[in-house]
């Protein structure tokens, strides 16, 4: 009863008064040992067991794997086979997972020969395992061919397999597959619904939501509603937000930690501070994701003086920041012109903390250099960093290129920096655009007209201007040059030739009386 509770004092109170020991007693207190995460006084017990059978050397391999030790699974596993033992199903389970945690599958291969070797292929189990396995490393090429080969396939066979074709962005084959499920479960539909909503159809996956909650004996799991915020988040579908917000106040899942941080992730995300920070209060136990999603919304938004209160508390809560606490911070610096509190984030990260500069923080730090009119400090900050951080990143170009296109010109550097980004990044519009922008901005329309004509040869084309605005719940999304909105097409002109005539009257109004 303890081990089953993962009370190990209790077990191995209970253990040191039994008179007689028999395997049972010691593999018991070998899980309780286990299940509580004492690897140490587990192998110790391992050690002392007079006779070990199959069960403890697949509840240490077990203990070893999911605490993310695979090199020691695998070591135990090597003493098995010198002890003469026969691996079984489990084993071989647990040896593929714990291959999953390596850098390179080459030790999973080896352990998929021992797999078909022993005969334990044709167990539904192992499959999934080699299944997760391969997919894990993207060769999913191996993964179809372990599920086409199943004589006997279970949900979680089908369930594998549709995930890792939405995290290697083949949503049409997820789609597919996903159609030809027996009975798709929970989990299935929140592959689906969170496959499609990280590969950008946010609107296809609320769809799919929406339709399954049609079906009576599916219920949404944390994980569902973790994955429908994200879709509302990334749709910027207030909302729709609000509405899940409303039945996971129903269904009880607001006071789930991981839900109340996706909700408010959402709310920050579509502009509702002040919903994402009445969620904020009402979380009991809060952890550093909390906190960072509370600071970088408050960041993102403009509200710098909460940002810096949200991480005066959570210092005062006892919470150490990482990397993400300041890249809110520096951002919202950034924003908010704070330049010296920004540096003095920027130098307390490195010397307080220990945290290495990366390209998000370097391109906030530049950008406040850039805005103040420092573009020489923020070229010698960039320079000094060079060794350490990764500086050709896309960010930390436009953060310098944005800083060369403001009132403080610098042409000379702008070219530099398009030289490099060019050569890094060739099919990004980015660095050209600004350019462009740059050279216009100081009259230089023959400089401009060449770096178009730059692009042209490259065949780099210019992403077209976005926005969108929520209507009665639903998401309008226009694009520049697009013709999506047929029928408003007409009234649109009709608007813009009478705004055309009244700015006429105005300006003709000037000339005259002047």
């Amino acid at each position: 009863m303890y081990a089953k509770c993962a009370r190990a004092d209790d077990a191995e109170r209970a253990f040191r008064e039994m008179y007689d020991r028999n395997a049972l007693s010691w593999c018991s207190l070998l899980h309780a040992y286990v299940a509580s995460g004492h690897l140490r006084l587990a192998q110790e017990l391992f050690d002392e067991m007079p006779n070990r059978n199959n069960v403890a050397w697949n509840t240490l391999l077990m203990g070893y794997s999911r605490s993310g030790n695979a090199r020691q699974c695998l070591i135990l596993f090597r003493k098995m086979q010198m002890a003469g033992l026969t691996c079984d199903d489990a084993t071989l389970c647990i040896l593929v997972d714990a291959c999953t945690e390596l850098a390179h599958p080459s030790t999973g291969f080896a352990v998929h020969k021992i797999v078909v070797q022993s005969g334990w292929d044709a167990m539904a189990e192992v499959s999934n395992s080699l299944i997760s396995l391969y997919t894990k490393f993207s060769l999913l090429d191996d993964a179809v061919r372990i599920f086409e080969s199943m004589e006997v396939r279970t949900i979680v066979s089908w369930n594998s397999l549709i995930d890792a074709y939405m995290k290697l962005g083949y949503m049409e084959q997820a789609a597919s597959l996903f159609q030809t499920v027996p009975e798709p479960n929970v989990i299935s539909w929140t592959a689906m619904i969170g496959g499609l909503a990280r590969n950008g159809c946010a609107d296809e996956a609320l769809r799919l939501f929406v339709e399954m909650l049609a079906h009576d004996h599916i219920r949404p799991d944390d994980f569902t509603f973790g994955a429908v915020l994200h879709a509302c988040a990334t749709s910027v579908s207030l909302a729709s937000g609000r509405t899940v917000h409303g039945r996971l106040v129903q269904t009880g899942f607001a006071s789930y930690l991981y839900v109340a941080n996706s909700l408010m992730d959402m709310y920050v995300k579509c502009g509702d501070v002040e919903s994402a920070s009445n969620v904020f209060n009402c979380i009991f136990g809060k952890d550093l994701v909390s906190w960072n999603t509370m600071l970088f919304g408050f960041a993102i938004n403009g509200w710098a003086n909460e940002a810096l209160m949200v991480y005066d508390s959570m210092k005062s809560h006892e919470f150490c920041p990482d990397e993400v606490t300041f890249a809110g911070l520096l951002t919202a610096c950034s924003h908010s012109g704070l330049l010296e509190q920004g540096k003095m984030f920027f130098e307390s990260m490195v010397s307080v903390h220990g945290i290495q500069p990366k390209p998000e923080h370097l391109s906030c730090i530049l950008d406040m250099y850039a805005r103040s009119g420092d573009i020489t400090k923020a070229i010698e900050i960039l320079n000094h960093c060079s060794e350490t951080v990764q500086t050709h990143s896309s960010d930390i170009h436009e953060a310098l290129l944005s800083a060369c296109s403001s009132e403080y010109l610098n042409a000379s550097v702008a070219r530099k920096v398009v030289k490099d980004m060019v050569r890094t990044e060739p099919a990004r519009d980015a660095g050209y655009v600004m350019l462009s922008n740059l050279f216009c901005a100081s009259g230089q329309w023959s400089e401009a007209e060449r770096v178009r004509r730059a692009m042209a040869e490259h065949s780099v084309k210019k992403s077209p201007g976005c926005s969108w605005i929520e209507v009665k719940g639903a998401v309008r999304v226009f694009v520049s040059g697009a013709q999506d909105h047929p029928d408003h097409t007409g009234f649109v002109c009709d608007v813009l030739r009478l705004l055309d005539g009244e700015m006429r009257n105005i300006t003709h109004c000037d000339v005259q009386s002047s």
